[in-house]
Formats: C-alpha cells, structure tokens, sequence
C-alpha cells in the first residue's frame, strides 16, 4: 500500500447517493433533494502480490564492502537471513553454523543496483512495434495512464540486468511523448508471471512528466497544443489548476465525478505520487521548480538533466534529485550542452547524484556508466572515492523512489538485495558473480541453474544468454 494517505485526499469519490429515507423515519419524496455523500474508491486495486524467493541464511566473508551509504568496509563479512540482512561487520563477525558460507577474498561485496529509469517491460525485447506500449502519444497529458499495465514481465531485459548489471530493483517508467505521462511503477527484479508479482511493496507511484523537445515536436508534429515551450508550461499549468480545484473538492468533502487522471494529480499535489521530470535544459529545469512551487507539488527528480552542473546549486538547496548518463549528449539540440563532468559536478555541488540507465543496454552495465563519471570528475579534480560513487547506484535511487527504509544499502534490518562481485565493479572487466534479492540466491554465474530464462525465450537461440 502507498504510505502517508492524508483521510480520503487521494481517493477518488463518486456522485451522491440518493438516500431512500428522510431523517425523520417518513419515506423521502421524489421531489426531495438527495444528500452529497462522497463515496471512496480503492486507491490500490492492483496490489503488489510479491513474495520472495525461498533462500537460506547466507554469510559472505573476507570480502571488501560498499555499504550503498559511502562506507567501505575491507575484509568484511555479511550476514543474510530471513530475507533481510542480519549483520555487516569485520572479520570477527559471527557466523552461526551449518549455514551456506561463501569466501569473499579479491571480490566485493554491494547493494543490488536500483535503475530509477527504465522501460523494460513496456518496451520489451524483441524491439518490435507490437512491443512499443510505452507512450500513449494521442493528448499532450495523460497521468490516467499507468505503465504497469503496459509491463511485459516476460521481456528477456529484466534477466539480463539482474544477471549482466547486478540490478535489483528498478522503475518502470511512461515514454516522454507527452508532458505527463502516466504513472510509473517500481519493481523487483524477479521471475513472475504477473507484474502484480514484481510489484515492489509498499513503494509510491510515481508520475512521469516531460518537458522540452519531445511534447513540442510530438504535438506541434499533429498541428496542435503544444507546438512551443511556452505551450508545454501553459498545457501543464491549466491541467494543474484543474487539478488543484479537483483536489479541493475532495478536501472539503464535496463529491465529485471519479476522474482517473484528476486523481493521479491530485495524489502528486498531496505528496503521495512522486514527480519523475524528463528534462535536459538548466533553464527549464528551474522553470519547472517555479511551476511546482506555483502548483504546491515537490520534484523528486529531473531525469537525464544533462545541463544539471549550471544550476547544481538551486538542485542542492531544493532537495532535487538529478538521474544522468555519464557521457549520452549531441543526439537532440536540447542535450548538446552536456559536459562528461555532470555527475561529478552535480555530486560537488551537495545535491542529490543518480546515475541512470533509459536503455535496455545501458542497465546492464550501469556500474561502469558510474565509473567513466569518476574518471571525468579526476580529470577536473573531483576525486569520488569507490564506495561513495556507489551512493549514485542504489542509496540515492532508493531513496528518491521512496524505498531507502527498504533498500539501498546494506543495513541491518533491509532487504538482503546483495550483488557479489568477482572484482572491482568499477572495472571494465567484472561482472556480477552472484546476485541475491530478499536473500534468495537469483543468480550465480558458476551455476548454469541459477541463470533465470524468460518463458519467451524457451527453445530460442542464445536463450538465457549471458555475456
């Protein structure tokens, strides 16, 4: 369930029922006026149905650790049981008997990778356009949308991240056609039949908004609204000043007509929705904050913000998260002025630093997209130290999901997302060796087993392949 439900602000409330008795006990007229009574709809009726895998008390030790939150511990030692992590230590933490006991010695030890952007699932391989289901590009905004119902949970890309990234979790998002895309979904990186089962508990929607290029192009291409930049902000300020009337109607306890879309936006406007902004330019960005002021609602994260670095400072003070490729520019004019620095300068400025994949490629080497941000930061004299550039791939993303108290990093009490690696995951050359989520062992490359096959790649060439 989503958390921190303010009474019945983000439920949605039908038109009143007719009474059929007057207060005073005498049968009500027809000509009587019925009384207003909202009417509350189930604000979850797709559940999470998630269950972990079964697993067993595990302890890795003699194995370098990255917490997730920038703490390093060598020659260290973990414990997971029950699904959670037990214990983190040195070498003189105990390990209870009879349990499965891996030797850590050269490799290392970290959180899964969270991806906090992601179209696996709603634009599954193979890349055909029966499996283009990630925009619904027919009105500039559609936040009644949900991608989860787009997701493909057969897409052979969510197997290849976890086995090839080490990804554990990730957010399955809306395309960027339209200025507001639908709602996002996260999820847990597992086999399942339904995406109810991936459906990573008790984490919040979120809404996937876009700003610049795309809508104007996508729009202004059909010979309508929005064909300009200032036609993206005057769509989304009229669609929040609808919302925010609609809101206020559910506030005071007025009914109103169930409006799918006006209760996404009214879910963002009350906190419970997270705002997810595809945006490039540092200008829009920072017309983008003034507009959510206007509107009453908080940014969680610009996504791809190539031109973050010009106004770091303004992200940092705002609490905004800033998702960015390492090195992704010059394909759009928007994404010309990037600098292979931005993480980096973005991490300098004190704000918040993710490191994001938008590619069913990208995902699977996401620990490498981190480490070419580190070498362009000690080229200009940004020295990230190994395990607090892991903070940018599992404790930042976790936490501008709304899942750090789940997630993230390895803590006593979290979830056991843990990736054990046969190297320095910094390095070009190392790969995941095992990957546990909720303690269970999802895969492990010296066990063909324990590599995880998509039904729809059954009987196929290269089926389960890992490389």
């Amino acid at each position: 369930m989503i958390r921190g439900v303010k009474g019945s602000l983000l439920a949605a409330v039908s038109l009143a029922l007719v009474g059929c008795a007057a207060s005073n006990g005498e049968t009500a007229s027809a000509g009587d006026k019925p009384a207003e009574k909202p009417v509350k709809f189930n604000k979850d009726p797709y559940p999470s149905t998630y269950k972990a895998y079964p697993g067993q008390v595990t302890a890795v030790r003699n194995v370098t650790i990255f917490d997730g939150e920038g703490g390093r511990i060598d020659n260290g030692t973990v414990l997971l049981a029950n699904g959670k992590v037990e214990a983190v230590g040195g070498p003189d933490t105990p390990i209870p008997a009879d349990i499965a006991v891996y030797d850590g010695t050269g490799k290392f030890l970290t959180p899964g990778i969270i991806d906090i952007h992601s179209h696996l699932g709603d634009y599954p391989s193979p890349s055909v356009e029966a499996h283009s289901d990630g925009n619904e590009a027919t009105s500039p905004t559609t936040p009644e949308v949900w991608s989860e119902h787009s997701v493909w949970p057969q897409d052979p890309g969510f197997s290849r991240a976890l086995a090839n990234g080490g990804v554990t979790s990730l957010q399955i998002l809306p395309g960027s056609a339209n200025l507001m895309g639908g709602r996002s979904i996260t999820l847990k990186n597992v086999p399942s039949r339904t995406v109810q089962g991936m459906k990573f508990p008790g984490a919040p929607y979120g809404l996937k908004m876009a700003c610049g290029e795309n809508p104007k192009r996508v729009y202004g291409g059909k010979g309508r609204a929005p064909s300009t930049r200032m036609g993206n902000f005057a769509v989304n300020r009229a669609t929040w000043q609808k919302a925010a009337a609609y809101k206020k109607k559910m506030d005071d306890g007025k009914a109103v007509d169930r409006d799918l879309a006006m209760e996404t936006l009214a879910g963002v406007l009350s906190g419970e929705i997270l705002v997810h902004n595809h945006c490039y330019r540092a200008d829009e960005m920072a017309l983008v904050i003034d507009m959510s002021k206007e509107f009453g609602y908080k940014v969680s994260t610009f996504h791809h913000a190539v031109e973050a670095y010009k106004i770091a400072d303004i992200l940092a003070k705002e609490g905004i998260c800033s998702a960015m490729w390492a090195d992704w520019w010059g394909f759009k004019m928007e994404a010309y002025d990037s600098v292979n620095e931005n993480i980096p300068l973005v991490y300098k400025a004190g704000a918040c630093t993710i490191v994001h994949s938008d590619d069913a490629n990208q995902i699977q080497r996401l620990n490498q997209e981190a480490a070419k941000a580190r070498a362009a930061g000690r080229r200009i004299g940004i020295d990230v130290s190994d395990e607090v550039a892991w903070t940018w791939l599992s404790y930042n993303p976790a936490k501008a999901l709304g899942i750090a108290d789940k997630t993230g990093s390895l803590k006593p009490g979290k979830m056991a997302d843990v990736v054990l690696w046969n190297g320095n995951p910094f390095s070009a050359y190392t790969r995941p060796e095992k990957v546990w989520i909720d303690g269970a062992l999802m895969f492990d490359a010296n066990d063909p087993k324990r590599r995880p096959v998509s039904d729809f790649e059954l009987g196929q060439p290269g089926e389960g392949d890992v490389k």
